[in-house]
């Protein structure tokens, strides 16, 4: 081949690598975000500030957030559209977690 091919093809080589890369790193955000908010909900049942009930139904919307994820993830690749979705999903226990822990409910110790 000549130089004149072969600069091309290694720009395109690049910038699909590049692409790959970045759908990967999202993926791993959300993945991270996951680990994060289960760790809040940890530490908030350790220090007395979330009750077991509410420890309990904020695991099931993680659960949940795990089932779209999977899904998601199920065919592949995960579609901006989905990764939108997943990213809502976790939006709304990351506020539960913080309205729970603050709320004037705590464990009796």
């Amino acid at each position: 081949m000549t130089r004149m091919g072969i600069v091309p093809m290694a720009i395109v080589i690049g910038l699909g690598l590049a692409l790959a890369r970045q759908q990967e790193n999202k993926a791993q955000r959300a993945d991270i975000r996951d680990v994060h908010q289960e760790k809040r909900i940890t530490r908030g049942v350790k220090n007395g500030q979330l009750t077991p009930r509410e420890a309990r139904r904020l695991e099931v919307q993680q659960g949940r957030i795990k089932k779209t994820e999977a899904k998601a993830k199920a065919y592949g690749k995960v579609t901006p559209r989905e990764r939108a979705k997943i990213n809502r999903e976790q939006d709304r226990p990351s506020r539960n977690i913080y309205r729970k822990k603050h709320n004037q409910k705590t464990q009796d110790r």
